[in-house]
């Protein structure tokens, strides 16, 4: 009789569970394990923080598919609560652990898939161990957590990235009082850091207090809660506290197979995931992938890349073991594009942060910043989408998007990142031709306006001037909003002309220096802007007008960075 062939993959969730069903697909005959250390082997855990604070009522709701229904829908084996405790990889072998009973059997196999994951952060910090510190990955830390938070009047998190901030409106929303500690000196570290003052100001206004440029440093027990100690000498008590400082790919048992990691703790796969032994391939979370805008290795724990690699490693055994080069697809690597929601913000970025580009040592672009409604106005409840456009200043090619608001953030961000993906250009944004009806947008989408400002840098039309050089003597600052508004708020040594009275005083303005003109959000500027090149006055627009100025002077005073 023939050997029948048997693919083995080691871990479920996202990655693994696409990879299974995808290879059963395509082949009947073959046979497929997946291996899972925990008790499920498939379920949503971005929806974790909400089961915590009772939005998902049953832990139930957050099984995608069980043993079960793996074994009657595809005829996949799945064995929960055992762990793959060592490859051998001369023979094609692996030692599996029974959690359960500790009975450790071998099982070999044609090919291999690692999709391990990640695990959460836990620093070897004094007091790390004491009950009461949770992280959370899994349905038991779910349940934990919401059991703990029953007993709980306050709560600390520790870091203030995707999952701290979904935990931070939960716990709240619980009725707890919610410290939020992150080291950096932003909110959400992903954002660019004037980007990330819109969550800060969403957080406080809802009454989280937070910490910012502050580590911990040990972990007390008290007499009835746990006392979290800061690098600035700072105490805070509360009866739980949530580790949400980040995740490191699960690659231990990769490493002791000898197969190649990259700087990052990732396995290095090729573009049809496959590791450095050609039997094995590596998926999701575990595995070092490339940015495809600025071509570094980075490790990027979403569920989106995560199912697309199961599908793509399915094909490439399927060809690899079938001689079958058809079969094979190609993974294109990532940019990062992401969303998460507090207390009614969205948050969404696509591509390239200027910090990401600053670590690339990549210099040549241009920000323009817009703060249009994510509807028309004249028709009720617009509010406003904070958009940040980041382009290359000479073929005009988009880079990378952030964008904050209430309402149509990320179908904003959802079109700039298949842009990205196509390799499109502001022109392209221009030129989109999108959904509009009076409640979902207008006849000039925030997408397309952001392309037609940045488009009309490249033409020559407009230029920008540097928000970081704004403390600078050689301009002359021209605002140009209503007396009204000038009287609320301004900047420094601005001098006030409004725009309805620029042409009758345009000869106020000096011809030595550089103009550079400020409003609201920058629309009335431009107007100016565009008088005054035809006037041959040199002249700069602040992008994104007050609006910008605000959050980049409150980001500036928070990094401690003049301004």
């Amino acid at each position: 009789m023939s050997h029948k062939k048997c693919i083995v993959i080691i871990g479920g969730v996202a990655a693994g569970a696409s990879c299974a069903t995808r290879l059963r697909r395509l082949n009947e005959t073959y046979e497929i394990v997946i291996i899972e250390k925990g008790p499920h082997v498939s379920f949503a855990n971005c929806g974790l923080p909400y089961f915590v604070g009772d939005v998902i009522t049953e832990a139930s709701d957050l099984l995608v598919a069980t043993p079960e229904m793996f074994q009657q829908r595809f005829n996949i084996d799945v064995r929960v609560n055992h762990e793959v405790i060592a490859i051998n990889r001369s023979d094609r072998m692996i030692t599996i652990k029974n959690l359960v009973d500790g009975e450790i059997n071998e099982t070999c196999y044609d090919a291999l898939v690692l999709a391990t994951g990640s695990k959460a952060i836990r620093p070897p910090l004094p007091g790390i161990d004491l009950p009461g510190i949770f992280v959370l990955r899994t349905i038991p830390d779910s349940q934990k957590l919401r059991d703990a938070a029953k007993n709980a009047q306050a709560a600390i998190i520790i870091g203030g990235g995707f999952i701290g901030l979904e935990m931070a409106e939960n716990l709240v929303k619980l009725g707890l009082a919610v410290t939020m500690v992150e080291m950096a000196k932003q909110i959400m570290p992903p954002l660019d850091a004037e980007m990330a003052i819109y969550v800060q100001r969403s957080l406080e206004n809802n009454g989280v207090l937070l910490k910012l440029g502050q580590a911990v440093s040990a972990f007390h027990q008290g007499k009835n809660s746990l006392r979290v100690c800061s690098s600035e000498g700072q105490h805070m008590d509360a009866e739980m506290v949530l580790m949400a400082i980040g995740v490191v790919p699960e690659s231990d048992l990769a490493k002791q197979a000898g197969l190649a990691i990259g700087e990052r703790g990732g396995i290095q796969v090729t573009d049809s995931m496959q590791t450095t032994d050609q039997s094995i391939w590596a998926v999701g979370d575990v595995i070092e992938v490339n940015d495809v805008v600025t071509q570094a290795k980075i490790s990027l724990p979403l569920a989106g890349p995560a199912s697309r690699q199961g599908r793509i490693a399915a094909n490439s055994i399927l060809g690899s073991l079938q001689a079958n080069k058809k079969k094979t697809l190609k993974f294109r690597g990532v940019q990062g594009t992401a969303v998460c929601q507090v207390f009614g913000t969205t948050i969404a970025m696509t591509g390239a942060t200027e910090k990401a580009l600053a670590r690339a040592g990549v210099s040549d672009y241009q920000v323009i910043y817009l703060h249009p409604g994510d509807h028309v106005d004249y028709f009720p409840g617009a509010r406003p989408v904070h958009l940040k456009l980041i382009f290359d200043q000479n073929s005009g090619k988009i880079l990378g998007a952030q964008a904050i608001g209430e309402g149509g953030v990320a179908r904003r961000i959802d079109v700039i990142a298949m842009a990205i993906q196509m390799e499109a250009t502001v022109f392209d944004l221009e030129e989109s031709e999108l959904c509009y009806a009076p409640q979902f947008g207008a006849a000039k989408d925030p997408v397309n306006m952001a392309g037609m400002i940045a488009s009309n840098v490249l033409r020559g039309d407009l230029e920008i001037a540097n928000w970081h050089q704004l403390s600078d003597a050689n301009h002359y600052l021209l605002d140009v909003r209503t007396i009204k508004e000038y009287n609320s708020s301004s900047i420094d040594n601005a001098i006030h002309i409004p725009m309805e009275q620029l042409r009758d005083r345009i000869h106020e303005l000096p011809r030595d220096k550089e103009i550079w003109a400020i409003c609201g959000v920058g629309q009335r500027a431009y107007y100016a802007t565009r008088l005054l090149m035809q006037h041959d006055i040199k002249v700069k627009l602040l992008s994104g007008g007050m609006a910008t100025y605000q959050v980049i002077k409150l980001s500036a005073a928070i990094q401690k960075l003049q301004f």
